[in-house]
């Protein structure tokens, strides 16, 4: 008899539990390799989740609405009908599917795609003539023409992910497709793939007198921000001059760039003159990432907070990174962002201007060396200095930082550099 236990897998870093949104198969469904079984909500995400078992779904232990702790199973799968009814007996006396033929391993999740990616336990990415791979990798493999059976997957049992692909293109042994002039970030989007049902969890409305329960959206930004609290954290403010930025933002805003974009490329570049700010703090040291990726916080609209990551900001041209950012945006609030999406930023920001705020202080994310908190550009009366005065669009900006690795004169030498080049320099962005 092999029965084998479907496990809640850990889909980011910082899941401890997960919710069922739904289930795609039924009980007594057939189930191949790689398919997909079931759709998780996370603490940051919608995940398609799939088995690398082939058989019958036999019994569904944590129906749709309900959680469970990452690592517990959530459902049985029968390799044959006939055991069907025993794994049903199993579930109901609350045993372990213990007759499996090897050690159950917790399934894989990865985002939706019109073509199921197939996964095998022998640690091969061909099985039975069917390829082992990503719907991410596969998308990417035919923009980027990498025939995927020469490649070696590195992923979980031999799985051949994006960046397999992307690794084999940079070598050059295969042909290059016309590709923008600036690099591309390792993990970035592929088109939004089609919505699926269910839809995004509608928000709550309140009643005088009755209590709302979080959602996992929620208790994750509670997790985040009590971890905070043991991080020792300063502030400093600045004053930016940002005629110049709001000149060049009405130029190029009908070519699809934003100025969340804009924003988030003058920091990235600031950036590379102070790797400290985009470092963090570890028990062994300072850690120095070698990438500048820009977290920015979106407010979701089922509650909770996500930071969509802009990989390689710096790098990027600011029309291709404008582009990234509304699709980020677009499959954040439709929770289909991938976890290396959202939780591999170096640095934050925290725009609140398009609210009118003059000014606010953020809360350092766990992991990073820094945020910023972006609040509104206003006209303000100025001194110049021949001894005038003058109106100029003004904006207010609050760096906290981890007071651990990084002190005052660096958060304000980075704020300084930042300012100089919105206020004199604007058109490098576009460079």
């Amino acid at each position: 008899m092999s029965i084998h236990e479907v496990f809640m897998p850990a889909l980011s870093s910082t899941m401890t539990e997960g919710k069922i949104v739904s289930w795609v198969k039924s009980p007594g469904d057939k189930v191949e390799k790689g398919e997909t079984v079931v759709v998780v909500e996370s603490d940051k995400a919608d995940m398609d989740v799939e088995t690398f078992y082939e058989g019958f779904l036999a019994h569904i232990i944590v129906e749709a609405g309900e959680t469970a702790p990452v690592g517990s199973a959530i459902a049985f799968i029968a390799e044959t009908e006939a055991e069907i009814e025993q794994a049903k007996s199993l579930a109901n006396s609350g045993g372990a599917a213990a007759t499996t033929t090897s050690s159950p391993e917790p399934v894989s999740a990865i985002a939706s795609s019109a073509t199921p990616a197939l996964a095998s336990q022998n640690g091969s990415n061909h099985k039975e003539g069917r390829l082992v791979a990503s719907p991410r990798a596969r998308k990417l493999a035919k923009e980027l023409k990498v025939d995927l059976t020469t490649l070696q997957g590195s992923g979980p049992h031999g799985r051949i992910v994006a960046e397999d692909v992307e690794a084999l293109s940079n070598k050059g042994k295969q042909p290059t497709p016309v590709l923008p002039a600036a690099p591309i970030p390792t993990s970035a989007p592929v088109a939004p793939p089609a919505p699926r049902t269910p839809a995004p969890t509608p928000v709550v409305a309140a009643v005088p007198g009755q209590i709302v329960p979080l959602t996992t959206f929620q208790n994750a930004v509670v997790r985040n921000m009590v971890a905070t609290i043991s991080v020792p954290v300063f502030r400093v403010g600045y004053t930016i001059t940002t005629d110049g930025l709001d000149k060049l933002y009405k130029q190029i805003k009908s070519k699809g760039v934003t100025m969340t974009a804009l924003l988030a490329k003058a920091v990235a570049v600031t950036l590379q003159k102070h790797p400290l700010l985009n470092a963090s703090y570890s028990d062994q040291g300072i850690v120095y990432h070698s990438d500048i990726n820009i977290s920015v916080a979106v407010a979701m609209d089922d509650g909770g907070l996500i930071t969509p990551v802009l990989q390689n900001a710096d790098a990027v041209d600011i029309y291709s990174l404008s582009r990234t950012w509304k699709s980020l945006v677009e499959r954040a609030r439709a929770k289909q962002l991938q976890p290396q999406e959202y939780n591999s930023g170096t640095f934050t920001l925290s725009n609140l201007g398009m609210f009118g705020v003059d000014t606010f202080d953020a809360i350092l994310p766990p992991g990073q060396g820094s945020i910023l908190a972006i609040g509104a550009s206003r006209p303000q009366v100025v001194a110049t200095p021949d001894g005038l005065f003058a109106v100029r669009q003004q904006m207010q900006v609050n760096i906290t930082s981890d007071h651990r690795i990084i002190y005052g004169a660096h958060a304000a030498a980075f704020l300084q550099d930042l300012a100089k080049l919105i206020e004199t320099n604007p058109q490098s962005l576009t460079l």
